[in-house]
């Protein structure tokens, strides 16, 4: 039955509308909050003192979230532990939490507060969300009730999960993420017995989210990417800052950049803790990012983005990432190797001693190709070039592979590997290329001060890490952070479940 005439003019219009709505671009915020912790207790507080600490902190992000969308944001993106902090045990989180629903309910907490059990914290950011027409990202705990019939069940009778949830613009929950891959510390949480792979639909392109140490593995962040295809990750983060290679912004930039993704990093603020470094993060480079390591301020952060990055006309094509240093002619060796710790992983180092030369360091299946030239190398900073490939980690192992340009501590070759924030050398070139045996690579430039090097490198598509023109900064480390994901070791807290 063919459909009526109206219809068919009601249905066209209904389309037209849609794709007027579907916009090129949008405006992201995130804010790095330094989050009100609660006293450190032995014994659980009173569900009535956990709130009111919850919203001290929901007062400050209120206030970011209002901010952001007076200036057009269309969606903010808020910390991981940014409405209670990170001091607790299993039992001292409980009064914190609150039992989420699946979205598939189709539930608007502002405006039906009662429909499920009291979630006064679920309320508050979905009217949030509601009275700023904006969507908002929030990081808060889930309690699911289980018992004898599930033998994975806790003795407390409870999963407790940390939980990220996405409120859209009318304040309906659309998303809500378990994360997967807990730290270490994260004891006051269970591990959810199957990844998650959370997306959802907007009209300024589909998005994917999951939190912190995620990221560093294949799930779900690589299965949203390369599977599931969005365009925007959202990334509540708690992310203590580790030179050489893993300071916040230094490794989101270049995750973005290597999965040719929108990174909407949102950091908790703690200096204490090495905690500090938002952004937003695009295929291209960094667009607006943030690192205070000396003053315990917030910040929010805003900027227009690509809705739909893949269809732009600057969308990077794909990278080879082995075939530039597996062509070349093999260089030697260099004979005067030597083993240091970046933390614990040992690596093959080469001094690099001339103002500029040509350089190969290798380690197991890894050798990495470095072409340099120095502009005004100071004669008390010595920088190698550092080749690692194995597994990382004490208790979890997964598996890296790393060519990296390198400033050592000091002139002292044993102090190469250790935290180094300043460097005085710039160079006039670089070419950084490894022979990496995964497509998974992210590419790093962090200058002195730890900053980003927005538009200064470029990574060409058979897999050389190049500087367009000379470093306008000094140099602390150019590097190729590679992930064979298919080498890890299981998981040694996740056999059990």
């Amino acid at each position: 039955m063919l459909p009526s005439q109206p219809l068919l003019h009601a249905a066209v219009f209904a389309l037209t509308v849609l794709q007027a709505l579907a916009s090129n671009t949008f405006i992201a915020a995130v804010y790095e909050h330094a989050v009100i912790l609660p006293d450190a207790t032995v014994e659980p507080v009173s569900p009535e003192d956990a709130l009111a600490l919850m919203n001290k902190n929901m007062d400050i992000l209120e206030g970011a979230i209002k901010e952001a969308a007076q200036q057009g944001a269309h969606i903010i993106v808020t910390p991981e532990d940014g409405i209670y902090g990170w001091l607790f045990t299993r039992d001292t989180i409980y009064p914190y939490l609150e039992d989420i629903p699946d979205p598939v309910v189709n539930w608007i907490p502002c405006a039906d507060p009662t429909r499920f059990a009291p979630a006064p914290v679920q309320e508050r950011l979905s009217c949030m969300a509601r009275n700023n027409s904006i969507y908002v990202v929030a990081n808060i705990g889930d309690k699911k009730p289980c018992n004898s019939s599930d033998p994975s069940c806790p003795r407390d009778g409870r999963y407790q999960y940390n939980t990220d949830v996405v409120f859209d613009s009318e304040g309906k929950l659309v998303a809500r993420y378990h994360k997967y891959n807990l730290f270490r510390r994260e004891t006051q949480f269970n591990y959810p017995k199957e990844p998650e792979a959370v997306t959802f639909e907007t009209p300024f392109g589909k998005f994917g989210i999951f939190t912190c140490f995620d990221i560093l593995f294949r799930e779900p962040a690589v299965v949203l990417v390369s599977e599931l295809q969005v365009d925007t990750v959202l990334f509540p983060t708690a992310w203590m800052n580790v030179l050489p290679f893993l300071t916040a912004v230094e490794f989101h930039s270049a995750w973005a950049m290597g999965m040719g993704v929108n990174l909407l990093s949102a950091n908790t603020h703690n200096i204490t803790l090495a905690m500090t470094g938002s952004g937003l993060f695009t295929p291209e480079g960094p667009v607006a990012y943030h690192y205070d390591s000396r003053t315990e301020e917030g910040c929010l952060l805003l900027a227009e983005l690509s809705a739909r990055p893949r269809l732009s006309p600057t969308y990077s094509p794909a990278v080879n990432w082995s075939s530039y240093a597996t062509s070349i002619k093999k260089s030697p060796r260099e004979k005067d190797t030597f083993s240091g710790a970046v933390r614990r992983d040992i690596f093959t180092f080469s001094e690099l001693r001339r103002q500029a030369g040509n350089y190969t360091v290798c380690q197991g299946d890894l050798c990495c190709h470095l072409v340099y030239r120095t502009s005004n190398k100071s004669k008390d900073e010595v920088y190698v070039l550092g080749a690692f490939d194995g597994l990382h980690g004490s208790l979890i192992k997964y598996h890296w592979q790393i060519c990296t340009l390198l400033k050592c501590r000091s002139t002292d070759l044993n102090t190469c590997g250790e935290p180094v924030e300043i460097a005085q050398t710039k160079f006039e070139m670089f070419s950084l290329s490894g022979t990496f045996g995964t497509n998974y690579v992210f590419p790093e430039v962090l200058y002195s001060g730890v900053q980003l090097a927005p538009g200064e490198f470029e990574v060409l598509c058979d897999g050389r890490l190049k500087s367009k023109h000379g470093t306008s900064k000094p140099l602390v480390t150019a590097t190729l952070f590679g992930r064979l994901y298919e080498k890890d070791l299981p998981h040694p807290l996740r056999t059990s479940l």
